[in-house]
């Protein structure tokens, strides 16, 4: 249980999976304007964006600082707390098996992804490696997000 985050009154426009899957995707455009593949993510709490975070694999030269990852550890930062059971995640891109393997440690509540990965998303496994209690749902702009994939990816074969 998270008791330390206070409940902040938030208007129901600001509370839809569009709103906050556009947040994650201005995380991705930032990712694309550094050279980076943009991935962008934001976790939500109670309503309020806690964290936000983006690609920094090229900027940081570290494999693993995917959004996800970045975005789990500020969000825990934020909360004090490593478990992030009453956390939503928007993330532009399905998380790969690195990030969902972060993903099920932190237990996060819900996975909420806009375009599929069929090369190295997490749902290519036979069984799924998120937590249990995990929910998921995709597909929240997902042409917008595969459009600005597409774009990154045509630039560099540039």
């Amino acid at each position: 249980m998270i008791s330390n985050v206070p409940f902040y009154f938030v208007p129901m426009e600001y509370q839809s999976d569009e709103f906050y899957m556009n947040e994650a995707l201005k995380q991705a455009k930032i990712a694309f304007e550094e050279g980076e593949v943009p991935v962008g993510a934001v976790i939500v709490c109670r309503n309020k964006i806690i964290a936000r975070a983006y690609n920094q694999t090229e900027k940081l030269t570290d494999v693993t600082a995917h959004a996800e990852v970045l975005a789990i550890t500020s969000a825990s930062n934020a909360l004090g707390a490593k478990y992030l059971n009453e956390c939503r995640l928007f993330v532009t891109l399905e998380p790969c098996v690195m990030c969902g393997g972060a993903l099920f440690w932190s237990q996060i509540g819900e996975v909420n992804f806009a375009a599929s990965d069929p090369k190295r998303g997490y749902s290519q496994l036979e069984k799924s490696i998120l937590h249990p209690k995990t929910k998921i749902k995709s597909g929240v702009l997902a042409e917008e997000s595969k459009a600005l994939l597409d774009a990154f990816f045509k630039n560099l074969r540039k």
